[in-house]
């Protein structure tokens, strides 16, 4: 089986270990690129890497 290639807002907070609003937030702000598909919304896996290391260039 393939691995996913997007998740939704309640995935994308487990990997990231943060909350489901937390999630929104950054959708909402342009930090975090996500898709809207019907009634679901998915965020690409790549956006959360992108996210992550932003996240860690900026920190450095």
């Amino acid at each position: 089986m393939s691995e996913k290639k997007s998740v939704r807002p309640a995935e994308a907070a487990a990997l990231l270990g943060v909350c489901r609003d937390t999630v929104y937030v950054l959708m909402r702000s342009g930090r975090l690129r996500s898709v809207k598909l019907g009634r679901a919304r998915l965020i690409p896996v790549a956006a959360i890497e992108e996210l992550l290391s932003a996240t860690e260039e900026y920190a450095a």
